[in-house]
C-alpha cells in the first residue's frame, strides 16, 4: 500500500467519536407517485464537528446530528481532520455547547458524545419508561381524560426545556401564536392562516440559526421539535377546515374520516402538539385518533375499522403492544450499533477526499457511494424506531388486524427498512421512508394544490427541511429522477411480468438501479453545502441528470391506464413495484 494511500485512510478513520442520534424529522426521503424525497433522515445532519484551541481558521461541520461552527488546529493531525471535512475540538468544550441541562454532563465526558445529544437520548429512554406507567396507571379506564392530557403536557413541556433551555421558547411561541390562530379565525381561513405563520416561523428559525448566527457557542439545535410541531398545526388546521368549512360531498374519503367538527379546547390543543410520546423525536398523527387514544375508543376504532365482528368475534379483544415494543427495541439497539461501527467506519466527509474526487474510477465511486449512504441510514433507524416504540408503549399505534388476523402497531411507525431495502423502485423505496412526513405532504399539499402537485410538494418538503443548498439539490435531482423512473417503467415493466424468470431478471436490475439511484439523490442532503456537492457530481460525471433528462425527453410519456390493459393476473403480481 503505498504511503500516500495510507494517509488518506488515515486521514478519513482517525476522528472523535460521535453520537449523532438526535434526528429531526426530516428527517427524510419520501413517497410514490405524489411522495418527493422528504430527507435522508430526522434532522439528517452528520458528525458535530469539534473545536481546536488554536485560532484562526473558522470551519463548519454539516455533516451531523448538531452543526457547529469549529476552530481549526494547525499541523498534520488537522491537516488531515480537514481533509475530510472535520475539525478537531476538545472534549470538555464540547460537552457544554447546550442550552439545555447539563446535568447529564459527566455522562457525556464519560461516553465522549455531545450533551444535547446524550439530552436526547436520555430524555427518549425515561419517555419510553413514563410511556408504560402511563399506560398501566393512567389507563382510560382508571382516570378521566383531562388527567391524562395534562400529564401527557407537562411531562412534555419538561423534556422540551430539559434538551433545549431557552431555545424551547420558540416551540411555545410558535404553538399559542396558533392557537390564537385557531380560536380567532374564520373556518374559510384557518388552514391558510396556520399554515403561513407556521412554515414562515419555521423558515425564520431556520434562517438565523445557519446564516445569521452561524452555529455560534450556543448551537443546539432545535428545529426537529419545532418541525414537528409544524407539521401538526397544519394538520390540524386543514382538518378543522374540512370539518366546518367544506361540504361534506366535496371531500375525499380519508379527508371525511379525519376532518373535525368541533375545534379543540386549550389543553387538548397543547396536548397534542407537546405531549412527551412525540413532541422530541415525533412522528406527526391526527388529531382524531390522538384524542381517541387519550379518550380509551383508539384501539376498539380501529378494529370496528376492520369489521371484527363480522369475522366471528361477539366481543372486542384488548391487544397489548409490549410484543410490538419489544420487537422496536431490538430493532433500536441493532441500529444503534450499526451506527457505532458501521457508520464511523464509512464517514460521509470521504465522498470529498482527493482520493474518491480525482483518482478512484467511476464504478468504484458509485460502489463506496452506496457503501457511505448505508451507512448514513442506521441513525435514522435508531431515532425513529424508538420514538415508535415509545408511543406504542403508551398504547398509541394501533392500526388494526394485518392480512395474516394479526394485531398491527404500525399506525406512526416512520419507515419499513425491509421495504426499503429491498425496493425495486424509487416510489416503494420512497413510499416507505419518512411515512408520516410523507403522508403529511400529501395531505397538506398534494391533495390540495391544483398546478403541478409533484413540484409544489417538493418545494414544500424542502422549505421544511431548511435553508441548505444540500436539500434543494436533492428535491431538484428527486424531480427528475421521478419523472424518468415512472417513464420507464411504464414504457418496459409489462415485458416482463410474462414469465417468472423474466420478472426475476427485471427485478434484480430494478433493485440495483434503485439503490444506486437513491444514493446518487440524497448525498446532497447529508453533505448540504454547495461546493462538496458539485465535486461529487462532477466526479460522477452527473450521469443521474443526464440519463434522467435523456429518458424525460426521449422516451414517450405512456399512461399507466395503457398499461392495465395488460392481463390482469399478470399486472397485480406486483402492485406495490
Amino acid at each position: 500500500m503505498s504511503a500516500e494511500r495510507r494517509e488518506r485512510e488515515a486521514a478519513c478513520t482517525a476522528r472523535p467519536s460521535y453520537g449523532a442520534l438526535v434526528v429531526a424529522p426530516t428527517p427524510s426521503l419520501l413517497h410514490g407517485s405524489w411522495r418527493p424525497i422528504v430527507s435522508l433522515g430526522l434532522a439528517a445532519r452528520s458528525p458535530p464537528a469539534r473545536r481546536s484551541l488554536a485560532p484562526r481558521q473558522v470551519t463548519h461541520e454539516h455533516l451531523g446530528g448538531r452543526t457547529r461552527s469549529s476552530v481549526a488546529r494547525g499541523g498534520a493531525g488537522a491537516a488531515a481532520s480537514r481533509r475530510c471535512g472535520m475539525a478537531a475540538e476538545p472534549r470538555s468544550s464540547l460537552s457544554y455547547r447546550t442550552t439545555g441541562s447539563t446535568c447529564l454532563h459527566p455522562l457525556s465526558q464519560l461516553l465522549g458524545i455531545p450533551l444535547d445529544q446524550v439530552n436526547f437520548v436520555a430524555c427518549q429512554l425515561v419517555a419510553l419508561c413514563a410511556a408504560f406507567w402511563f399506560r398501566i396507571y393512567l389507563s382510560p379506564g382508571k382516570t378521566s381524560p383531562l388527567a391524562r392530557h395534562t400529564f401527557a403536557t407537562i411531562f412534555g413541556i419538561y423534556f422540551v426545556i430539559f434538551c433545549f433551555g431557552w431555545y424551547s421558547a420558540h416551540l411555545f411561541v410558535l404553538v399559542l401564536t396558533c392557537y390564537g390562530i385557531m380560536v380567532t379565525a374564520s373556518v374559510s381561513n384557518i388552514h391558510r392562516y396556520s399554515f403561513f405563520v407556521a412554515m414562515g416561523y419555521l423558515t425564520m428559525c431556520h434562517v438565523s440559526r445557519i446564516y445569521i448566527f452561524h452555529y455560534g457557542i450556543l448551537t443546539t439545535d432545535f428545529s426537529g421539535p419545532l418541525m414537528i410541531v409544524t407539521q401538526k398545526i397544519t394538520t390540524l388546521a386543514f382538518q378543522v377546515h374540512d370539518g366546518l368549512g367544506r361540504r361534506a360531498e366535496d371531500l375525499s374519503a380519508e379527508q371525511h374520516r379525519l376532518a373535525i367538527k368541533v375545534k379543540p379546547s386549550f389543553l387538548e390543543y397543547l396536548s397534542y402538539l407537546l405531549n412527551f410520546m412525540s413532541v422530541i423525536a415525533g412522528p406527526c398523527n391526527n388529531f382524531k385518533d390522538y384524542i381517541a387514544f387519550i379518550e380509551g375508543r383508539h384501539i376498539h376504532m380501529k378494529l370496528l375499522e376492520v369489521n371484527w365482528k363480522e369475522k366471528g368475534f361477539h366481543s372486542l379483544p384488548e391487544p397489548s403492544p409490549t410484543g410490538a415494543v419489544t420487537r422496536k427495541l431490538c430493532m433500536t439497539l441493532v441500529s444503534l450499533l450499526l451506527f457505532l461501527t458501521l457508520t464511523k467506519a464509512f464517514p460521509v466527509t470521504c465522498l470529498v477526499d482527493d482520493w474518491f474526487v480525482h483518482k478512484a474510477n467511476f464504478l468504484t465511486r458509485l460502489c463506496y457511494l452506496y457503501v457511505v449512504m448505508q451507512a448514513s441510514k442506521p441513525k435514522y433507524y435508531f431515532a425513529w424506531t424508538l420514538a415508535d416504540a415509545v408511543n406504542n408503549a403508551a398504547g398509541f399505534g394501533f392500526s388494526g388486524v394485518d392480512k395474516n388476523g394479526n394485531f398491527s402497531w404500525d399506525l406512526l411507525s416512520n419507515l419499513n427498512i425491509w421495504k426499503i431495502e429491498t425496493a425495486t423502485s424509487f416510489k416503494m423505496y420512497l413510499g416507505n421512508w419518512n411515512i408520516q412526513t410523507a403522508t403529511w405532504l400529501k395531505r397538506v399539499c398534494y391533495e390540495r394544490v391544483p398546478w403541478y402537485p409533484t413540484v409544489f410538494t417538493f418545494i414544500l418538503s424542502a422549505l421544511w427541511h431548511g435553508v441548505y443548498p444540500g436539500y434543494y439539490f436533492t428535491f431538484l435531482t428527486g424531480i427528475l429522477v421521478t419523472v424518468a423512473a415512472r417513464t420507464v417503467r411504464n414504457n418496459y415493466r409489462h415485458y416482463f411480468l410474462s414469465s417468472k424468470v423474466l420478472k426475476v431478471v427485471y427485478d434484480a436490475i430494478t433493485w440495483a438501479a434503485t439503490q444506486l439511484a437513491v444514493s446518487y439523490t440524497v448525498a446532497p442532503f447529508v453533505m448540504l453545502a454547495v461546493e462538496p456537492t458539485i465535486s461529487l457530481y462532477k466526479s460522477m460525471y452527473f450521469y443521474l441528470h443526464i440519463v434522467s433528462l435523456l429518458i424525460i425527453l426521449f422516451l414517450p410519456i405512456r399512461p399507466q391506464s395503457s398499461i392495465q390493459r395488460q392481463p390482469q393476473n399478470s399486472v397485480n403480481k406486483k402492485k406495490t413495484d
